[in-house]
């Protein structure tokens, strides 16, 4: 497998064939999970900590389940109680783990950049589960994973990310994913949630979801940010609904078999009416929880591998 990467900070540096290996070892992972033995050794010996510096509920349960399906030794660092609300700085915070010598390190973090400055003070792979309005790498793959799956192939598709773009670091993993994947990207919203230079990123922006949705294979909603916003970026949730939350009516400009996602969580009835996130027949969004398992636990995978060569190659030089 191609995989060069030390750390995962986002999808953004990452070559297809990078993004491809990462695909195919959680294919390998998804039919381990359901299994009636979920357990590999990949990790064995190894130590994983999860500094979630802001609430998370389905991206640090995965990341825990993903690494003690891996065999490694897991520890959650609860932010809320540690030495930071004390005034200890991420670097203070890097120091006293580098003195722990952990293996790999998962950071969500408030702020842009977090993860990338955190992989130049520790000495083990660091991995981005969303930082700011930057990235969110983990939550990219595993979107790419569901709609392979679903649709049987990752390229050369129209998909239709729809919402809060402005604040969502999931919609710009996704860009850069989709992009490198040779598919069609739409961003679809109001103005107000629309960054003023998102036609530079290579994809058609739409205002209404009559225009955004036609012929989409792929429709993606994004949650309203509303813990970013500073200000009033809409009239009314009742208003943002009746233009752009998804129901039966705008998915009906898609085509007839396009499917249905959403990061989590849901505002049902404000992003997504709730009979169409349950569509059986439609929304994929329950399938994106469970590849976001097999996802992480192949990132973690491929990167212990490559962290494994550079420490072996620094014992040579020693």
């Amino acid at each position: 497998m191609t995989f060069r990467a030390r750390h995962l900070l986002g999808i953004e540096h990452l070559a297809p064939d990078e993004i491809a290996s990462i695909l195919d070892l959680a294919d390998t992972y998804s039919v381990l999970n359901r299994s009636e033995t979920k357990h590999s050794d990949a990790l064995r010996g190894l130590t994983q900590v999860n500094m979630f510096f802001e609430a998370s509920t389905r991206t640090q349960a995965s990341f825990e389940i993903a690494g003690k399906r891996l065999g490694a030794d897991v520890m959650n660092m609860h932010m809320e109680a540690s030495s930071v609300k004390k005034g200890e700085t991420l670097i203070d915070t890097a120091m006293t783990l580098n003195a722990m010598h952990p293996d790999l390190l998962v950071v969500r973090h408030p702020h842009s950049g977090a993860a990338s400055l955190l992989s130049q003070k520790v000495h083990c792979a660091v991995l981005n589960a969303g930082d700011g309005r930057h990235e969110h790498p983990t939550q990219a793959l595993l979107d790419a994973l569901t709609i392979r799956h679903s649709k049987g192939r990752l390229h050369r598709l129209t998909v239709a990310i729809c919402g809060d773009v402005a604040h969502s670091r999931v919609a710009r993993s996704n860009i850069h994913l989709l992009g490198k994947m040779e598919n069609r990207v739409r961003l679809v919203g109001p103005p107000t949630l629309m960054p003023s230079h998102a036609a530079d990123w290579g994809v058609e922006v739409y205002d209404t979801m009559e225009e955004g949705l036609k012929d989409a294979d792929v429709v993606m909603m994004l949650r309203l940010q509303k813990e970013r916003m500073d200000g009033a970026f809409i009239p009314s949730e009742r208003e943002y609904f009746h233009r752009y939350g998804l129901d039966a009516e705008k998915l009906a400009y898609a085509k007839p078999d396009a499917i249905v996602m959403h990061p989590g969580p849901m505002n049902r009835g404000v992003e997504i009416d709730g009979n169409i996130a349950d569509d059986i027949n439609r929304s994929v969004i329950q399938d994106q929880v469970e590849m976001g398992v097999a996802v992480r636990m192949a990132a973690m995978d491929l990167l212990a591998r490559n962290l494994k060569i550079v420490r072996a190659s620094e014992e040579v030089l020693v």
